[in-house]
Formats: structure tokens, sequence, C-alpha cells
């Protein structure tokens, strides 16, 4: 049997099926947030008419899924998109880190007294780092070995051609091959998880997941 191969007629197809495809999402974002904002408004009249409480539970639950539907939707527009940076000069990766952790209840471990005391200052895009590293963080968390296994490292990489920082999540599952987390597109957090990993890709760095480690590289600036 003759395998199956892809022309370019093929191929021309399959990109206007994407265009239209990220118009469809667009499309379904804004009636998610009209109805987000109908939902709202009906919030805010049954609290007001003193609604019983099993009512008032069901509306904010309703909102509280349309508002996971369309930060779904946006992520996706976002995954389809090129990464567009607004590069700053001297962002401190570890109070973005240090912050990011703490939105988690975990705290920057050290594996020496070196890293502590070491630069960790590059040219980044803070917000898009933060989302990015945040995202991370929370996928993380939702795969996590066991409760308290989860562990966040921040530490220069060795000596060599360019200056990088390397933050790891220890603790971190793996079901199944090398990059499970990078290779899924099923479900919110492994969605987020490839947008953020576009984001440290356009950045010059690297992502993997290897073992129970989830490790981020990040180039910054040389230490005087």
């Amino acid at each position: 049997m003759k395998p199956l191969t892809l022309d370019a007629e093929d191929g021309a197809g399959l990109q206007e099926l994407g265009r239209q495809s990220l118009q469809i999402v667009h499309d379904i974002k804004n009636q998610l947030n009209g109805l987000k904002l109908y939902a709202t408004f009906l919030r805010k009249r049954m609290e007001r008419d003193d609604r019983p409480e099993d009512e008032r539970e069901t509306i904010h639950k309703l909102i509280a899924g349309l508002e996971r539907a369309t930060a779904d939707a946006s992520a996706l527009v976002r995954l389809a998109r090129p990464v567009e940076l607004r590069r700053q000069p001297h962002v401190d990766l570890a109070k973005v880190i240090t912050s990011v952790g703490a939105q988690s209840d975990l705290r920057i471990e050290a594996e020496d007294d070196s890293a502590q005391e070491s630069s960790f200052q590059g040219e980044f895009d803070l917000a898009a780092v933060t989302e990015a590293l945040k995202d991370l963080t929370e996928t993380a968390r939702q795969n996590e070995l066991e409760p308290g296994a989860l562990r966040l490292i921040l530490r220069r990489a060795p000596n060599g051609e360019t200056s990088a920082a390397i933050v790891e999540w220890r603790g971190v599952r793996q079901t199944e091959g090398a990059n499970t987390l990078l290779n899924s597109y099923s479900g919110s957090n492994a969605l987020r998880a490839n947008v953020a990993a576009k984001v440290i890709k356009a950045h010059g760095g690297g992502i993997e997941h290897e073992g129970d480690t989830l490790r981020v590289t990040l180039p910054i600036n040389s230490e005087q």
C-alpha cells in the first residue's frame, strides 16, 4: 500500500482550516464573555432579591465555569499565534520565581550557598515570563507525585559559553515517556503548559520534563 503524503494543496487547505478554526475559537470566546456578563447580572439580582443559598451557589458555579472556558479559549488562541515579547532589561528572575512560588505555597530551595549569592537578572518580558512560570508551577502542582513532594529549585547553570538560570520543579509525575506534560494538549493545565513552553522558547530558553523533574532554562546576564 502506498503511504499517504501531504501535497502542497493539502498543506494550504490545512493552513486555511487552522485559520478558520482560530477564528471560531475567538468567536466562541466572545460568546462566553457575553454569557458571563449576563450571568453576573443575574447573580447580582439574585443577591439583591435574597434568593435561596442553593440558587446563588449554582450561579456562582456557572460563572466560574464560564471563566474557565474563556481562559481555555484564550490559551488556545495564544498557542496558535506567534509569541510577541516586550523585553525589559535587568528583570530579576529570582524575584519573579519567589513571587510565583509564594502564590502556590512553595519556597525556593537553593542547592548550595553560592546559588543564593548569584545574580539572576536578564532581559525578559516581565508579564509573559511571570505568567509562564505561574502556569508551569500550577501544572507541576496538579501533577505532584504525592502531597508535599513538590520542590522548587532555582540555580545557576554550570560555567559555560553562556549564562543561564535553571528553574526546576521536582516531584512531578510522569506516567508515560519523556516530556509527557509538554506533549499533551488534554485539559486546561496541559494547554497552558504548552503556551508557557512557547514563551520560554521565545526568550531563547528551553524546557523539558525528565524523570520527576520539570526543568526550564533561561538566559541571564553574565556575572561581573
